[in-house]
């Protein structure tokens, strides 16, 4: 399993995230977030829904987890999402977004998405989320997603 890679002396193994997200400032804040605190390593990022959907379909197996932004400077994240329903066990799909609405988290989990975050108040959600993931827990879910409302209900 990818999240258990080079476990062998207990230690967090860093979750190869993708980001897609067209805002720089908050790119780069939620990398440096998330490099710190959760033991994740940035493997790209992407702007646009074509640049998503390329370097994720292209790069398939270089990733564990993408955190996708659903309004992008150009496309959606919804595109990037639907060309990655069909991913490898145990890669993960996370939006992060500001219209975390319940229709919005409807409409993910028809997409097949593991979670939901609004970023105005669930940012340490999403650092929990790969905290666990980056530890070896990943495993223990047997593949369900997570529930999409996050810490809103």
């Amino acid at each position: 399993m990818a999240f258990l890679r080079g476990c062998m002396n207990g230690s967090p193994v860093k979750l190869r995230t993708y980001i897609v997200e067209d805002n720089a400032t908050i790119r780069e804040n939620l990398i440096g977030t998330l490099e710190e605190l959760a033991s994740v390593e940035a493997v790209g990022v992407a702007e646009t829904e074509d640049e998503g959907k390329t370097w994720l379909s292209a790069h398939g197996d270089q990733w564990d987890l993408a955190i996708v932004d659903l309004f992008l400077r150009q496309g959606s994240g919804l595109g990037v999402l639907a060309a990655c329903r069909a991913r490898r066990p145990g890669q993960r799909m996370v939006v992060l977004s500001n219209y975390a609405t319940p229709d919005v988290r409807m409409r993910c989990a028809q997409l097949g998405v593991d979670a939901v975050f609004d970023k105005s108040n669930e940012i340490d959600a999403l650092v929990e989320y790969c905290i666990q993931h980056s530890s070896g827990h990943a495993g223990a879910d047997s593949g369900k997603p997570m529930a999409m409302s996050g810490h809103s209900a």
